[in-house]
Protein backbone atom coordinates (compact mmCIF):
# COMPACT_ATOMS: atom_id res chain seq x y z
CA UNK A 1 0.00 0.00 0.00
CA UNK A 2 2.59 2.42 0.99
CA UNK A 3 1.87 6.14 1.83
CA UNK A 4 -0.86 6.83 -0.19
CA UNK A 5 -1.66 11.00 -0.85
CA UNK A 6 1.67 11.78 0.09
CA UNK A 7 2.60 15.47 0.24
CA UNK A 8 5.75 16.47 1.50
CA UNK A 9 6.90 19.75 2.57
CA UNK A 10 9.00 21.39 5.55
CA UNK A 11 8.91 22.91 8.77
CA UNK A 12 11.08 26.02 9.27
CA UNK A 13 10.57 27.32 13.31
CA UNK A 14 11.68 31.21 13.15
CA UNK A 15 12.32 33.92 16.16
CA UNK A 16 12.08 36.43 13.22
CA UNK A 17 8.93 35.34 12.01
CA UNK A 18 7.07 37.97 10.41
CA UNK A 19 10.71 39.06 8.69
CA UNK A 20 10.89 35.60 7.25
CA UNK A 21 7.21 35.64 6.20
CA UNK A 22 8.64 38.78 4.23
CA UNK A 23 11.56 37.52 2.97
CA UNK A 24 9.87 34.06 1.29
CA UNK A 25 6.92 35.99 0.11
CA UNK A 26 8.06 39.51 -1.21
CA UNK A 27 11.64 38.53 -1.91
CA UNK A 28 12.04 34.89 -3.32
CA UNK A 29 8.01 35.69 -4.08
CA UNK A 30 6.59 31.94 -3.29
CA UNK A 31 3.35 32.08 -3.27
CA UNK A 32 1.07 31.61 -0.25
CA UNK A 33 -1.36 29.20 0.51
CA UNK A 34 -2.77 29.57 3.64
CA UNK A 35 -1.93 31.79 6.71
CA UNK A 36 -2.71 31.23 10.35
CA UNK A 37 -1.72 33.06 13.63
CA UNK A 38 1.90 32.44 13.71
CA UNK A 39 2.27 30.37 10.62
CA UNK A 40 2.28 30.69 6.64
CA UNK A 41 2.43 28.23 4.64
CA UNK A 42 4.32 28.62 0.79
CA UNK A 43 3.80 26.57 -2.15
CA UNK A 44 7.52 25.13 -2.75
CA UNK A 45 7.62 23.99 -6.03
CA UNK A 46 4.81 21.55 -5.28
CA UNK A 47 5.67 20.72 -2.19
CA UNK A 48 5.19 23.09 1.04
CA UNK A 49 7.73 25.50 3.60
CA UNK A 50 5.88 26.25 6.62
CA UNK A 51 6.82 28.99 8.54
CA UNK A 52 6.03 29.03 11.82
CA UNK A 53 7.58 30.38 15.60
CA UNK A 54 9.31 28.82 17.91
CA UNK A 55 13.31 29.26 16.17
CA UNK A 56 16.00 30.43 17.34
CA UNK A 57 17.47 33.59 14.88
CA UNK A 58 21.42 33.45 14.54
CA UNK A 59 23.46 35.87 11.86
CA UNK A 60 24.29 32.69 9.70
CA UNK A 61 23.56 29.38 10.96
CA UNK A 62 26.37 26.84 10.95
CA UNK A 63 25.37 23.20 10.04
CA UNK A 64 25.46 22.34 14.01
CA UNK A 65 22.70 25.06 14.60
CA UNK A 66 20.37 23.88 11.12
CA UNK A 67 21.79 21.12 8.99
CA UNK A 68 19.42 21.97 6.28
CA UNK A 69 19.82 24.07 3.09
CA UNK A 70 16.82 25.04 1.88
CA UNK A 71 17.64 24.73 -2.38
CA UNK A 72 16.19 26.14 -5.34
CA UNK A 73 17.22 24.19 -8.53
CA UNK A 74 16.53 27.32 -11.00
CA UNK A 75 17.52 27.01 -14.89
CA UNK A 76 18.05 30.60 -15.03
CA UNK A 77 20.81 30.92 -12.68
CA UNK A 78 22.41 34.15 -13.73
CA UNK A 79 19.18 36.26 -14.07
CA UNK A 80 18.09 34.29 -10.43
CA UNK A 81 21.33 35.47 -8.59
CA UNK A 82 20.64 39.26 -10.43
CA UNK A 83 16.64 38.94 -9.16
CA UNK A 84 18.01 38.30 -5.71
CA UNK A 85 20.78 40.61 -5.67
CA UNK A 86 18.07 43.07 -6.63
CA UNK A 87 16.25 42.99 -3.63
CA UNK A 88 19.49 43.25 -1.79
CA UNK A 89 19.68 39.47 -1.12
CA UNK A 90 23.67 38.49 -0.51
CA UNK A 91 24.23 35.90 -2.75
CA UNK A 92 27.42 34.38 -2.82
CA UNK A 93 28.21 32.47 -6.15
CA UNK A 94 30.42 29.12 -5.83
CA UNK A 95 31.45 26.75 -8.65
CA UNK A 96 32.29 23.18 -7.65
CA UNK A 97 32.58 20.04 -9.63
CA UNK A 98 29.13 18.77 -9.23
CA UNK A 99 27.65 22.51 -10.32
CA UNK A 100 27.24 25.71 -9.35
CA UNK A 101 25.36 27.08 -6.33
CA UNK A 102 24.35 30.85 -5.05
CA UNK A 103 24.46 30.73 -1.71
CA UNK A 104 22.29 33.13 1.06
CA UNK A 105 20.07 33.40 4.09
CA UNK A 106 16.95 34.00 4.94
CA UNK A 107 16.37 36.91 8.15
CA UNK A 108 16.71 34.22 10.90
CA UNK A 109 20.25 33.00 9.37
CA UNK A 110 18.66 29.30 7.79
CA UNK A 111 21.08 28.53 4.86
CA UNK A 112 19.10 29.03 1.27
CA UNK A 113 20.75 28.06 -2.19
CA UNK A 114 20.25 28.47 -5.69
CA UNK A 115 21.22 26.19 -7.90
CA UNK A 116 21.80 25.71 -12.18
CA UNK A 117 20.22 23.89 -13.33
CA UNK A 118 17.59 20.73 -12.54
CA UNK A 119 17.08 18.46 -10.07
CA UNK A 120 19.76 15.86 -9.86
CA UNK A 121 19.00 12.15 -10.44
CA UNK A 122 20.87 9.01 -9.04
CA UNK A 123 22.80 9.34 -12.58
CA UNK A 124 23.80 12.67 -11.75
CA UNK A 125 25.85 11.71 -8.09
CA UNK A 126 27.88 8.52 -9.56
Amino acid sequence: MGMQGLKTGIILYTEKYEECVSFYRDKIELPIMFEKENLTCFDFAGSYLMVETGGIASKEKDISQNPTILRFDVQNFDESVDFLRGKNIDVDVQVHDWGTVGEFSDPDGNGCSLKKGVTPTQNDLK
